[in-house]
């Protein structure tokens, strides 16, 4: 079968699929396909190793209901009309768990740069400015003992958690579909409703999956609920929150300060004005960026076409 690998990934899925006999045709540029090109090279492959930056709606899926597979490099499929897919009979799966560590890493990495407005600093020195001892200027916040507020307390959320009580000794609440008991019974952690999330919580931290429900959730009435000290940190999808909303939110002091690892729109534009607010520390999607991180989902976007080939159960099946 013929299997084309839409993204340039490692090598190591890409040595799987030839090991296993597969034809694999692999886009080697870092800029990714067109749309036209995409769609013109699924037409002659019958199983796709996509991403996140392709947008396989409804028009792509239909001209390429031949597809046996779509292996997403990537956890999250908001990217996919997984409807659609469903209709055409065309399995989805994705590659979950491969970046939990690594997600986790950048949301506490996040947290850190806000909390003491390390980006703004550094862009002071590149500057020129570094300036002379000022005692009550560019004041951080220490984090001992404050509350953790998880959205959406998954594999990553709990992972963060950790990292935040053993580090510092925070106590961690959460608002998720149901309980998580590991996160219960090892970090203390307590289910509330979303109100209370808002209103407990000195750092709130966004890990949940991009869905309706979840779309635009942290909004201006959400951050009007939130301390006036409070963090915001979304490491999952940008179109959760209100990127006008959390900017006049900073702007105006309804809350202390926000890392981003997402953005809505991605890329974001260079002069947004969230890039020059001193309490604010946003970096470019790379919460999955490490090497491990991205071989493993190499060699798991890779194992589900395999599985697939073999007549074996996907295991990461989405759809």
């Amino acid at each position: 079968m013929k299997v084309l690998v839409a993204i340039n990934i490692p090598e190591t899925g890409i040595t799987l699929l030839r090991d296993e006999g597969l034809k694999v045709t692999v886009w080697t540029d870092d800029i990714p396909m067109t749309a036209t090109q995409l769609m013109n090279a699924a037409k002659e492959h019958e199983l796709l190793l996509s991403s996140s930056v392709y947008r396989l709606d409804s028009n792509f899926l239909e001209s390429n209901r031949h597809l046996k597979l779509i292996s997403q490099f990537a956890a999250g499929y908001d990217n996919i009309d997984i409807v659609r897919a469903r209709e055409l009979g065309i399995p989805v799966a994705n590659t979950p768990f491969a970046m939990v560590d690594a997600t986790a890493d950048i949301s506490f990495a996040l947290l850190m740069a806000v909390s003491r407005k390390m980006l703004f600093m550094h862009k002071r020195i590149l500057s020129g400015d570094w300036g002379h001892f000022r005692p009550r200027a560019h004041l951080g916040m220490e984090l001992k003992g404050r509350t953790l507020g998880i959205y959406g307390m998954g594999r990553i959320g709990t992972e963060f958690a950790r990292r935040c009580v053993g580090a510092y000794g925070m106590s961690v609440i959460y608002h998720n579909r149901g309980r998580n008991r590991e996160a219960d019974r090892e970090l203390g952690a307590t289910l509330v409703t979303f109100q209370e999330l808002l209103e407990i919580s000195d750092v709130i931290s966004v890990h949940a999956a991009l869905t309706p429900e979840t779309s635009g959730k942290f909004n201006k009435r959400a951050f009007q609920q939130m301390k006036p000290s409070a963090i915001f940190l979304n490491t999952a999808r940008g179109g959760i929150h209100h990127e006008g909303d959390l900017t006049m939110a900073l702007k105006t002091g309804t809350i202390w300060g926000a890392g981003l690892d997402v953005t809505n729109p991605e890329p974001m534009a260079p002069d947004n004005p969230l890039l020059h607010f001193e309490n604010v520390a946003i970096t470019p999607h790379i919460g999955s960026a490490t090497i491990n991180a991205r071989n493993e989902m190499s060699r798991l976007a890779a194992w589900n076409i395999l599985q697939y080939c073999r007549g074996e159960k996907v295991t990461h099946l989405v759809t």
